[in-house]
């Protein structure tokens, strides 16, 4: 009976292998961006967190952003090429720590999921060369789109208005 109940729970255990992650990678790998660069590349452009967080999907530290609390009007655009992401009317102050948007520049953010904390959570990237930017969570403001885009200030750079 023991070697039994044994086995089966080893049937359950190797069973229970997931590779969505793995999958992931491959796909997100075969994606071809209009930005694309070597690894060498996109470490010696962006700042270290920059790398961290754009290149290898981090997050950084909350309440650590210097656009957390900014108020200016403007537009969020990705650190690492540039591209427009978010705008500064679509900002809102979420409490979590992390800048919020409750909607993206529509073509400018591409979408995956994500499995690393053992759920599927929507992931967002620059569709122009990749790098990933936070997560989308369905608890945003109601009286707009619900939406919440959790973002890595470190992963956008600010253009205020009037200025290019």
């Amino acid at each position: 009976m023991g070697k039994r109940l044994l086995l089966m729970a080893l049937v359950v255990f190797i069973g229970c292998k997931g590779t969505s992650q793995e999958e992931k990678k491959e796909t997100k790998q075969e994606t071809a961006y209009k930005v694309t660069k070597t690894d060498a590349e996109w470490r010696a452009e962006l700042t270290d967190m920059q790398y961290y967080v754009l290149r290898k999907e981090a997050t950084e530290n909350a309440f650590s952003s210097d656009l957390l609390k900014n108020k200016q009007k403007g537009t969020y655009v990705c650190a690492g090429c540039g591209t427009p992401v978010f705008r500064s009317e679509y900002k809102f102050d979420s409490g979590t720590g992390w800048p919020s948007f409750d909607r993206e520049i529509e073509g400018n953010v591409a979408f995956d999921v994500d499995y690393k904390i053992g759920v599927a959570r929507t992931e967002e990237h620059c569709a122009v060369c990749g790098g990933h930017l936070g997560h989308v969570f369905n608890d945003g403001p109601r009286a707009t789109t619900g939406k919440r885009h959790c973002i890595n200030g470190v992963a956008l750079n600010f253009i205020p208005d009037g200025k290019k």
